[in-house]
């Protein structure tokens, strides 16, 4: 299960700009993962889970979003969806894709820290009935 080694590796790189950053929590990391990467959003939620654990990373949200697999006809400038499987013959001319144009992705879109001052406000709040 490769989706373990890409959870471990978006947690160490959180960490590193975490630590650089003073940062003491993170709230949530947003993921672009395009539908060709061959990652099931599943099965890395929950080894990102495990990845987490005593780390300063540990509670924050996993966002993934999708980047649709999409590719480009030279001959007639299309561009096309190719969905899953991906069909790499051009709907416009019938001539095979001559590359991806997106798909393959698997990146860090955007890392929310968490914020210290609201942790501290939260934690000196009184517990009310209604709660």
């Amino acid at each position: 299960m490769h989706e373990m080694s890409l959870a471990v590796a978006v947690v160490d790189q959180v960490e590193t700009a975490a630590r650089s950053r003073g940062a003491i929590g993170v709230s949530s990391i947003e993921l672009e993962v395009g539908e060709l990467a061959g990652v099931v959003a599943d099965a890395l939620a929950f080894c990102f889970e495990l990845a987490c654990a005593g780390t300063v990373v540990e509670g924050a949200e996993l966002i993934t979003r999708t980047v649709p697999g999409t590719a480009r006809c030279t001959p007639c400038a299309e561009v096309w969806p190719v969905g899953m499987p991906p069909c790499l013959l051009c709907p416009g001319c019938g001539a095979a894709a001559d590359g991806l144009v997106s798909g393959r992705e698997l990146q860090i879109r955007e890392v929310r820290w968490a914020d210290p001052e609201a942790s501290r406000e939260e934690a000196h709040q009184p517990i009310t009935e209604e709660s």
